[in-house]
């Protein structure tokens, strides 16, 4: 068979008679998947690795969580919210396979989420032992823990938690003060200075 090109189509031969190893074979994926896939991977990855300590453990993680979003891609984009039904999903199976692997999150940071991690620690005034905030972070309530790690982990702004979570920003605030809170007296942080009323 030959292309328009008048080429022919048969796999090349190398000069010791062995026809080459193809790497990977292109798949047919829907162009807004894709586009998708570009624009999410890398915040998909790291809040895998924030979970699991390696980069190469998210990636196994977070190639199951893009077979899922894939198979079920026509319904999602039926949803209207297709970022919160992702991040549904990628919450999902990470919890899945900690709990199948039996252990709780690593929260072993690399590279530039320990950068957040130390800009998010000053914010908290958590300057003393990194293993106390990790534990006390891991123990938080779901909707506390999620929040916290998207914003001060991960260091999306507020607006964008709400958007991935599914709620509005008043709730997620509440929730971040609720976690902020919990952490301050695990950590047996002192409180913040009340700010005095007006005309006090």
């Amino acid at each position: 068979m030959t292309n328009e090109s008048g080429q022919d189509d048969a796999p090349a031969v190398l000069d010791d008679g062995q026809t080459p190893q193809v790497d990977h074979v292109p798949l047919d994926l829907p162009l807004d998947f894709e586009a998708f896939y570009l624009g999410h991977q890398e915040s998909f990855h790291a809040y895998a690795e924030v979970h699991f300590g390696s980069r190469k453990a998210a990636e196994e993680v977070i190639h199951q969580v893009f077979l899922e979003i894939l198979s079920g891609w026509d319904q999602l984009l039926r949803t209207g919210n297709v970022d919160q039904g992702a991040w549904a999903i990628v919450r999902r199976i990470v919890s899945e396979q900690l709990d199948k692997d039996g252990r709780a999150p690593a929260f072993v940071i690399n590279g530039p989420i320990a950068q957040t991690l130390r800009a998010a620690r000053d914010e908290l005034q958590m300057m003393e032992s990194t293993t106390g905030l990790y534990a006390a972070i891991a123990d938080l309530p779901g909707r506390q823990f999620e929040v916290i790690v998207l914003r001060f982990v991960l260091g999306y702004p507020t607006t964008k938690v709400a958007w991935y979570v599914g709620l509005d920003e008043r709730t997620v605030g509440h929730h971040l003060r609720k976690g902020r809170e919990r952490l301050r007296v695990v950590l047996g942080l002192p409180a913040a200075p009340r700010r005095k009323e007006a005309g006090q």
